[in-house]
């Protein structure tokens, strides 16, 4: 009665034998995808700039799978760094800052088949997508607060360089501070790197000295400097890239948001989706959610105040408003 057992039983087997190699033959191994950064000059950790960019890989490692490797290069050895990232074989590499300008340019130049990221500066280079900001659109408004704010009638910026990206930080303040207080008096100061927040309490401490109640640095950790000057002051600021609120919860009324968050892990996405990127130059502003304000806090805004704001919002996207991004 059990003739047929054997034969039923060896049957059976190569059926789901056959059904396991269709399963694997139809489920093969996904694509990694790898992400390289070549961090600014000051580094993980500024609660700002660098930081921002840290976000955006790691939601992207986090809801989309991807990996990703960094390097700081703070004694000079950017092309070095960039090299190890091109080894790795990464599907982009992104550099940050326009002080990554020249080393990434140099390094593409070796490796015509590599893609790179230049953020905030703009490369002729077919290798290189150059990706920047208006930041003069998101400082407009820090400036129309400030200027709302100001008891004293007098305003301070300080910037990190007197170099194109922070120019437009600087125009763009100076633009919001006129259009909503055109006798305004802004002071500027230029600390000529990012990294000494000595210098940035210093230059704080002597715009604070010359009647400004509410600075605006644009500096990195110098500015991270100029800002815990003014809250040991009671002096209001602004924080940049990043919401800093954190940083001098008594002093910062809001950040000048430039979401380079969102611009890395969209980059990341349409990889994921296409198989790659656009080699076409973006710069993001109010209407491409790159730049905006982190939440008002310290000060409130009366109603008409915050419908000058939105209005002024809606005039920039259209063009009503026009804000210089240089002297």
């Amino acid at each position: 009665m059990f003739k047929y057992a054997l034969p039923l039983f060896i049957i059976l087997s190569l059926v789901l034998s056959g059904c396991s190699s269709n399963t694997l033959a139809e489920s093969p191994k996904k694509k990694e995808y790898h992400i390289g950064i070549l961090l600014s000059d000051t580094g993980l950790g500024d609660g700002s700039f660098n930081d921002s960019a840290f976000r955006g890989l790691e939601k992207a490692r986090d809801t989309l799978g991807f990996i990703f490797d960094y390097r700081e290069a703070p004694d000079g050895h950017a092309e070095e760094a960039l090299e190890e990232l091109v080894k790795q074989k990464n599907d982009f590499i992104i550099g940050l800052g326009f002080s990554a300008q020249e080393p990434l340019e140099a390094v593409a130049k070796k490796h015509p088949n590599q893609k790179f990221i230049l953020i905030d500066g703009v490369s002729s280079m077919k290798n290189i997508k150059s990706i920047t900001f208006k930041e003069q659109e998101g400082s407009f408004l820090v400036g129309m607060i400030a200027g709302m704010t100001t008891k004293s009638n007098t305003l301070g910026f300080i910037g990190g360089a007197q170099v194109p990206v922070i120019e437009k930080f600087k125009n763009g303040f100076i633009s919001g501070v006129k259009y909503v207080k055109p006798d305004a008096k802004i002071l500027v100061d230029y600390a000529n790197g990012f990294s000494d927040s000595d210098f940035g309490s210093n230059l704080a401490s002597k715009q604070i000295a010359a009647g400004a109640d509410f600075i605006y640095p644009a500096a990195g950790f110098t500015g991270v400097g100029s800002i815990k000057t003014a809250e040991k002051n009671g002096v209001y600021t602004a924080g940049v890239d990043s919401d800093q609120h954190f940083i001098a919860e008594k002093s910062i009324v809001t950040s000048m948001m430039k979401n380079i968050d969102i611009a890395v892990y969209n980059l990341a996405k349409d990889l994921k989706k296409n198989g790659k990127i656009s080699m076409a130059p973006e710069e993001l502003g109010l209407e491409q959610d790159g730049v905006g304000l982190a939440p008002i806090t310290l000060i409130q805004l009366t109603k008409e105040q915050e419908q000058k704001i939105e209005d002024a919002k809606k005039k920039i996207v259209s063009g009503e408003i026009t804000i210089p991004e240089s002297n």
